[in-house]
């Protein structure tokens, strides 16, 4: 994208000048005509330069919004602290973020305006709360806002990733085994049985299994990397996306604790969206965004329609049956109140809690069905080992 000057005319014949980003010339003079502006004068300032590729993830927005808000509340000036912060970032690529903000905020553009220029480096999430900031005249506050926000996102992401670290080793292992019970101890004990008779038929069957794995093991690894490759295929298919972000909501048991951690997410984005200034309808809308799942997005059209025409939020919400009575009840309690934003931060602060709990409940799910499962696997592979032994004394007694 590169930056041109212009002189133009406007409606009343006025001239004005300005700079502006854009693909090309073409580009350049549809913008102005979307203003009433008639360019007559058109020259390049900067030529095309490639756009930095980076996305922050949710514990850099965490520290980004912390120290930019520090700042901020001690008097400094948006464009001075974006300069010092960027001085102070290590990672190249987001530097060069940085760096392009804050030449884009000298020229004249407001921080919203560069933030979308930036597709796909921050969340919708994040340029939305800073739009509100700008417009409301409280940017520090809101930036402060987002701190905490993404600082309690990226405290559930560990707290997920923590839980799930027991039953990802013992998956591993339980794979492990199974490899070595199947390439290297099968093999030892077939070589132990009598030549010329007939392996029983549990023996058979695991050993032709065995013999499968160690002479056509790249079979095996073509099946999987294909299995993967075509799940996450099929997860791009919008139908087959519905149905199984249907299914981690619906199921029993499971299905709860996930509506669970659903709430605290959506409850907490809506009460920093909400006390940002935004309207009812955008807060909505975005803080589905955020929960990433097609089945809830779907359900919410009625919400929003509903708000549309007039009705509360609690009323519109109960009908689709997805959060948890006392939320809902939190949330009638807030627009009776006034004081929605305040409750809703209570309510998220609750589920929060909620939410850790529901993780440690959904991995303590996991657990025992992959150590049956393991054991299922080890009591076939010594059922099947067990026959061989008593075959190999019966030749040797013989």
């Amino acid at each position: 994208m590169a930056v041109y000057s212009y002189l133009a005319t406007d409606l009343n014949g006025k001239q004005k000048k300005g700079m502006e980003n854009a693909e090309s010339q073409h580009q350049l003079i549809e913008i102005l005509r979307e203003q009433n502006l008639f360019p007559t004068k058109i020259e390049v300032v900067q030529e095309k330069k490639e756009t930095v590729k980076y996305r922050y993830k949710t514990a850099q927005l965490s520290i980004f919004c912390r120290q930019l808000s520090a700042m901020l509340y001690s008097g400094i000036n948006l464009v001075r602290a974006l300069h010092i912060l960027m001085t102070q970032e290590e990672n190249k690529r987001a530097k060069g973020v940085l760096l392009d903000i804050y030449e884009e905020l000298q020229r004249g553009r407001s921080f919203t305006e560069t933030l979308e220029l930036k597709e796909g480096v921050f969340p919708e999430l994040f340029v939305g709360m800073m739009a509100a900031g700008e417009a409301s005249g409280n940017l520090d506050m809101i930036v402060d806002r987002v701190a905490d926000h993404y600082a309690k996102e990226n405290r559930l992401k560990n707290t997920v990733k923590k839980a799930m670290t027991y039953p990802m080793v013992l998956g591993v292992l339980m794979v492990v085994i199974v490899l070595a019970m199947f390439t290297f101890i099968l093999p030892m004990f077939i070589g132990m049985y009598p030549e010329g008779d007939d392996l029983p038929g549990l023996s058979g069957v695991m050993m032709g299994i065995s013999d499968f794995m160690i002479t056509r093991w790249y079979v095996m690894l073509i099946v999987v990397v294909g299995g993967v490759i075509g799940i996450r295929a099929l997860m791009r298919v919008p139908a087959v996306r519905l149905m199984w972000d249907k299914f981690k909501v619906t199921v029993p048991k499971i299905g709860k604790l996930v509506k669970i951690i659903y709430t605290a997410r959506f409850g907490r984005t809506m009460a920093n969206l909400f006390a940002s200034g935004m309207q009812m309808v955008e807060c909505i809308e975005k803080s589905v965004g955020t929960l990433n799942n097609k089945y809830l997005s779907l359900r919410f059209e009625e919400v929003l329609n509903d708000v549309k025409k007039g009705e509360p939020l609690s009323v519109a919400i109960t009908k689709i049956d997805i959060f948890d009575g006392m939320f809902t009840s939190s949330i009638y309690i807030g627009e009776e109140s006034g004081r929605l934003d305040e409750i809703l931060v209570k309510a998220a602060d609750f589920y929060d809690e909620e939410a850790d709990t529901a993780v440690s409940k959904l991995t303590s799910m996991i657990e025992p069905v992959m150590i049956i499962v393991m054991g299922g696997m080890v009591a076939l592979i010594l059922a099947s080992i067990f026959p061989l032994m008593y075959g190999s004394f019966e030749g040797m007694a013989t």
